[in-house]
C-alpha cells in the first residue's frame, strides 16, 4: 500500500479467543501447540510462487464497467467464484500460495444494516467499493464477497478449506499501521475490546492508548481537490462534507492535523505503538545480538517484558488478531506498510505467530533498503518486497530506458539476503505491466518474468490477470487507468476472457493471451519445482559483455544450480544435480552469439573438456556446450523477447555403448514358468542389462524402454514418458507371467492413429520381492512394505537415467505412472508422494484390500486435484474390487478432485488378469494425455 491506500487486515472466520477481561486476556501467553493443517503439502523442491488476487474482482463476470457504478450495475466477485476449476487454473501455474487481497471487512458504500453493520460515510471512504486498506472490523470479512452476508465468515472458511484441498496455502493482509476512521467490530470474540475503547482522549499520547488525538479539536473532512466528489456527486444520506469525530485522531499516514489534506490517508487513523510524538520509544528495545537469535528467543524476551508490564496495548490487539486467523488455518500474512511500525513490534508479533505456526509465511511491504536487514533479522520477517531496488530497476529495462547491468549490481548488493527478497512485476499498487504507462506490451513481460522469477531464491509473485496480459485501462471511478482499480466495482476484461463464463478454461482468450498464459505456466512451474532455485547463483552477464561478440546490455544471463558439484554422464544411472543456464533477450530484435561460461563456473561445475548436452525447459530443444580447457561456450540464438532456460543433461560421450534393442535381434530368457518361449516384441524396445542400480533397495533391476516410431528420425524432438511396473509383462510373451500387455503394439497404433508418441519405461518387478516393493504399509502376513524405497529409486535413479539418456519432457504434466493390482496401488502412492514428478496416473485394479491406511492417508494428504487419474476395475475381479474403488472415488471427490481430472472405468465381466489390462492400456493413455478416442 502506498500513496493513497489505507489500512487492511487479514480477515475471515470465527473462533473464540479464551479470556475474560480484555487487557488481562490479551496478555496471556501464546499456546505453543502448532496449528494442524490438513492441506496437501506444496512442493518443496523449488521456491514459493505467490498468486495475488483481488478477491472482489476475480470472479466478477459483469462487463459493464460504469464509472462509479454500483454493485448492482457493475457486479462483484464472491468467495464462491473460487470454484474447484478456478483453483485448479491457479494451481497449474505453479502457484504455492494465494494472497487473497481485500478480504477483511473494510469500509464500503453499501447498506448492510439488516445484518447489524453500520453505514459507512462516503466522506471518509475512497471509491464506492472502498479501500481494502481501511479495515472496519478485523474479526470479520467484506460482506460484498458473500453470497449470504449473514454467513460471510463461514463462506470464507470454506474458501480456505478449498484452497488447502487444492494444494495451496492462504495468505491475507494485516495492516497494523492504521484502521478505518469508522472502525467498529461487531464480530470480535467475547471479551475483545475495540480499538480506542479505553483510550484517554484528553491527551495527545499515552502508551496504552490505541490512537493519537488532536485534543479538544473536532475532525474536519479534507477540502475537495481536482473536482473530486464522493460517489461522483451522487446523493447519499451521509454525504454532507462532514464526519463526526471528537476529538480528531491522527491520520493513518501520520498527519497530525484535525483537517488532513486530500492527499493524506484521511479515511484511516494512525495506530499508536508506543512511539511518543517526539519519536522516542515508550517500550523496551531488543538487546544487542538479537539479530542472530531465532524466533523462540525473541518470544521468550517479550514474555519477560509482558510480565513486567512494558508492552503497549496495541501490540496485544494485533497479536490477538493475527493468532485468531492463524488458528483458523490462515498460512501467512502480508503486512501492509511495515516500516511505519517499529521493528520491535514485529519481533513481538512474528515470534508469537511462529510459536503457533513455525511455517507461517510472513511477508512485509517495505521500501527502505537500509532497513531491510533490521526487519528480517530483528523483526523476524520471512520475506520483504523487493520493489526498491529490483522492480524499480527492471521496469526501465522493459521500457527501453535502461540496460540490464543494473540488475546484476542489485543482485550483488543484496547477495547476503537475496533469499528473502520477493520479486514481482505487477501488483495492486503498481501500473499494469501491459499498460501504455508501463511497458505497453504484454510480451515484454516474458524476459522480465524469466529474469525476475529465476534469478534469486526468494518467492516470485504475480497479480491475477498478469498472466493473460491485463492492461488496467478501464475508467472506473476513483481508480485511475493503468492500475486495476482497488476502490471500485469493476470487471477485469482479459481475466474475464480466461474465466469464460465461469469455466475458467481460457475459452475466450485471444491466441496471444493464451500463449502468454502458457509461457507463465512454464516459467512459474520451473520456479516452484526446480531444486536449483534454492541453490547458488552466478552472474554470466558481466563476463559476456566483455567476452562475447553480439552480447549487449539488452541481454541477461546467469547460472543457478544445486549444491552438488559432480556432473553425471549421460550413460550413468545415478541421480544428477540440476544445473541451469538462463539467458534472456530484452530487445525486440533477434540476436545470436556464443554465450561464454565464466572460468569460475567451469571450475565450480567441474566441467572438463568435451561436449555437453543442454535442454531448453521452455521449448524442449537441445543445444550443446563445448568445453576446451578454461573456456566453454553455448550457441545461443534468440528471437526478440525470447528466453532460454537450459538444463544440463550431462556429458556427451561418443564412446558410450547404447543399450541393446530387441529389434537388433536380442533374445530374452523367460522369468516365469508360464512365459512363452517365443519373443513377441514388435516395437523399438531397448533393454538396459545387466540392470540399473536401485541404491535404496540395494538391488539391480532390468529396465525396458519403448521408443516411439519417430524417435530415430526426429533428433530434436522430446517425448512424454510413461513409467510402468511389472516390466517383464509389458512387451513380450517370452518374459511375461500370464501373457503380455502389448504395450509396444498399442503405442505404435496410437501413434499411427493420432500422432501422439511417448516413451514407455517398464521397470521389472522383483519377483519374490514384488509384494514388499509395491506396498508401503506393514502387513501381518507380508511384513513391512518397501514401496517408498522403490519409489525413491524410481525418482532418484531411474528417472534421471531416462532423462539423461533419452530425449524426454521432464515436467510432471508430461510424466505418468501406470500399474495394475499391487502395481496400481503403488502408482496411487507415487502420485501422492511425488506430485512434482508424476502429474498423471493409471491405477488399474488397485489392491486397496492390502491396507485400509490408503484411505486415511488420502484424507491426510490428498492427491493434487489438478493431477489426472484414470481408475479401472472389473466386476469379476473380486467381491470388493469395485466397492473399494468406489470408496476411493468418493474420497477424491470429497477432497475437491474435479471430474475433469478424474476417470473411472468399471468393466462388466472383466477379470483380474493381463488380458483385461491389455485392453484397458490404450484407453488409459488416450485419456491421460487428452487424445481423442
Amino acid at each position: 500500500m502506498r500513496f493513497f491506500h489505507v489500512a487492511s487486515l487479514a480477515a475471515t472466520a470465527v473462533i473464540t479467543i479464551s479470556g475474560c477481561a480484555p487487557v488481562e486476556k490479551s496478555k496471556t501467553d501464546v499456546q505453543s501447540s502448532s496449528v494442524q493443517n490438513s492441506m496437501a503439502e506444496t512442493n518443496s523442491y523449488g521456491k514459493p510462487v505467490v498468486y495475488q488476487v483481488f478477491t472482489r474482482l476475480f470472479g466478477n463476470q459483469n462487463e459493464t464497467n460504469k464509472p462509479w457504478g454500483t454493485i448492482e450495475e457493475n457486479g462483484v466477485g464472491k468467495f464462491s467464484d473460487f470454484t474447484p476449476e478456478a483453483l485448479e487454473g491457479i494451481r497449474e501455474l505453479g502457484v504455492t500460495h494465494i494472497w487473497y487481497t481485500g478480504v477483511p471487512h473494510h469500509a464500503v458504500i453499501n447498506d448492510y444494516t439488516e445484518f447489524g453493520i453500520s453505514l459507512d460515510d462516503p466522506d471518509v471512504v475512497k471509491g464506492r467499493a472502498g479501500s481494502p486498506y481501511a479495515v472496519k472490523d478485523y474479526y470479520s470479512v467484506n460482506p460484498d464477497l458473500a453470497d449470504d452476508p449473514a454467513k460471510r465468515l463461514e463462506e470464507f472458511e470454506a474458501l480456505i478449506a478449498r484452497t488447502h484441498a487444492h494444494g495451496m496455502k492462504v495468505i491475507i493482509d494485516i495492516v497494523p499501521n492504521h484502521v478505518a476512521r469508522n472502525y467498529q467490530s461487531i464480530s470480535a470474540p467475547e471479551g475483545v475490546e475495540d480499538f480506542g475503547q479505553r483510550d484517554d482522549s484528553s491527551v495527545e499520547y499515552a502508551r496504552d492508548n490505541n490512537f493519537y488525538y488532536v485534543v479538544n479539536t473536532p475532525f474536519e473532512v479534507p477540502d475537495v481537490q481536482k473536482g473530486y466528489e464522493p460517489l461522483g456527486g451522487e446523493v447519499h444520506p451521509l454525504s454532507d462534507g462532514k464526519f463526526d469525530e471528537m476529538p480528531a485522531k491522527w491520520t493513518g499516514n501520520g498527519s497530525r492535523a484535525a483537517k488532513p489534506n486530500a492527499n493524506d490517508w484521511y479515511e484511516t487513523v494512525k495506530v499508536n505503538y508506543g512511539i511518543r510524538p517526539d519519536g522516542s520509544k515508550d517500550f523496551p528495545t531488543l538487546p544487542d545480538g538479537y539479530a542472530q537469535k531465532n524466533a523462540q528467543a525473541h518470544y521468550a524476551f517479550w514474555q519477560d517484558q509482558v510480565a513486567a508490564n512494558k508492552v503497549p496495548d496495541s501490540w496485544f490487539k494485533f497479536r490477538d488478531i493475527a493468532l485468531y486467523w492463524t488458528y483458523k488455518g490462515i498460512d501467512g500474512f502480508r503486512f501492509d506498510m511495515s516500516e511505519m511500525v517499529p521493528v520491535e513490534f514485529w519481533s513481538f508479533l512474528n515470534s508469537s505467530i511462529k510459536q503457533v505456526n513455525p511455517n507461517a509465511f510472513l511477508l512485509a511491504e517495505i521500501y527502505n533498503p537500509d532497513a531491510y536487514r533490521d526487519y528480517l533479522f530483528l523483526g523476524k520477517m520471512d520475506y520483504l518486497y523487493d520493489k526498491v531496488d529490483f522492480y524499480d530497476a527492471i521496469k526501465p529495462v522493459m521500457q527501453g530506458k535502461a540496460g540490464t547491468t543494473e540488475l546484476v549490481r542489485i543482485q550483488q548488493k543484496f547477495a547476503d539476503i537475496e533469499q528473502y527478497l520477493l520479486h514481482f512485476l505487477d501488483n495492486h499498487d503498481e501500473q499494469r505491466l501491459a499498460s501504455p504507462e508501463f511497458a505497453g506490451d504484454m510480451n515484454m513481460g516474458k524476459p522480465a518474468l524469466v529474469t525476475s522469477a529465476l534469478i534469486n531464491s526468494a518467492p516470485m509473485m504475480i497479480y491475477f490477470g498478469q498472466e493473460v496480459g491485463e492492461d488496467g485501462s478501464e475508467e472506473t471511478g476513483f481508480g485511475d487507468p493503468s492500475r486495476t482499480t482497488i476502490f471500485d466495482y469493476a470487471g477485469v476484461p482479459a481475466h474475464q476472457r480466461w474465466m469464460n463464463g465461469g469455466k475458467f478454461d481460457g475459452g475466450k482468450l485471444t491466441q496471444e493471451e493464451r500463449a502468454l498464459r502458457k509461457f507463465y505456466k512454464k516459467v512459474l512451474n520451473i520456479a516452484s519445482t526446480s531444486p536449483a532455485m534454492t541453490g547458488p547463483y552466478q552472474d554470466l552477464h558481466i563476463w559476456n559483455l566483455s567476452q562475447t561478440n553480439g552480447y549487449d546490455d539488452q541481454q541477461m544471463s546467469f547460472a543457478r544450480w544445486t549444491e552438488e558439484t559432480n556432473v553425471t554422464s549421460l550413460d550413468k544411472g545415478v541421480k544428477s544435480p540440476q544445473k541451469l543456464v538462463v539467458v534472456s533477450n530484452f530487445s525486440y530484435d533477434d540476436t545470436e552469439y556464443q554465450l561464454q561460461l565464466s572460468p569460475r563456473l567451469i571450475s565450480t561445475w567441474q566441467l572438463d573438456s568435451g561436449r555437453y548436452q543442454f535442454e531448453d525447459l521452455l521449448t524442449g530443444e537441445f543445444v550443446e556446450l563445448t568445453v576446451n580447457k578454461n573456456s566453454a561456450s553455448i550457441p545461443v540464438k534468440l528471437a526478440g523477447l525470447q528466453s532460454r532456460v537450459l538444463t544440463l543433461k550431462g556429458k556427451m560421450n561418443p564412446n558410450t555403448v547404447k543399450p541393446k534393442t530387441a529389434i537388433e535381434g536380442d533374445s530374452h530368457e523367460s522369468t516365469a514358468s508360464n512365459a512363452s518361449s517365443t519373443s513377441s516384441l514388435k516395437g523399438r524396445v531397448e533393454i538396459v542389462e545387466p540392470g540399473l542400480s536401485l541404491p535404496n533397495l540395494e538391488r539391480q533391476r532390468t529396465i525396458r524402454v519403448y521408443l516411439p516410431p519417430s524417435y530415430s528420425i526426429s533428433s530434436d524432438k522430446s517425448y512424454p514418458v510413461i513409467y510402468m511396473h511389472d516390466g517383464q509383462n509389458l512387451f513380450d510373451d517370452a518374459t511375461s507371467f500370464m501373457g503380455e500387455w502389448q504395450v509396444d503394439e498399442s503405442m505404435d497404433q496410437i501413434a499411427k492413429d493420432t500422432g501422439f508418441e511417448a516413451i514407455v519405461v517398464g521397470i521389472d518387478n522383483g519377483e519374490g520381492d514384488r509384494i514388499s516393493e509395491y506396498t508401503v504399509w506393514e502387513h501381518s502376513k507380508y511384513g513391512v512394505g518397501k514401496g517408498r524405497l522403490y519409489l525413491q529409486d524410481i525418482v532418484e535413479s531411474v528417472k534421471p537415467y531416462i532423462d539423461n539418456t533419452y530425449r524426454t519432457k521432464v515436467g510432471s504434466d508430461s510424466t505418468s505412472i501406470i500399474g495394475s493390482s499391487l502395481g496400481g496401488l503403488i502408482s496411487h502412492v507415487a502420485i501422492q508422494e511425488y506430485p512434482e514428478v508424476f502429474g498423471k496416473a493409471g491405477i488399474l485394479s488397485p489392491s486397496y484390500w492390502y491396507s485400509p491406511l490408503v484411505y486415511s492417508e488420502l484424507v491426510e494428504k490428498p492427491i493434487k486435484p489438478n493431477h489426472d487419474l484414470y481408475f479401472s476395475a472389473g466386476t469379476d475381479e473380486s467381491e470388493t474390487m469395485v466397492s473399494d474403488l468406489e470408496k476411493m472415488l468418493t474420497l477424491l471427490k470429497k477432497h475437491g478432485h474435479s471430474e475433469h481430472h478424474l476417470k473411472a472405468s468399471i468393466v462388466q465381466d472383466a477379470k483380474h488378469n493381463e488380458a483385461f489390462w491389455r485392453s484397458e492400456f490404450p484407453k488409459v493413455v488416450r485419456w491421460l494425455y487428452g487424445i481423442e478416442i
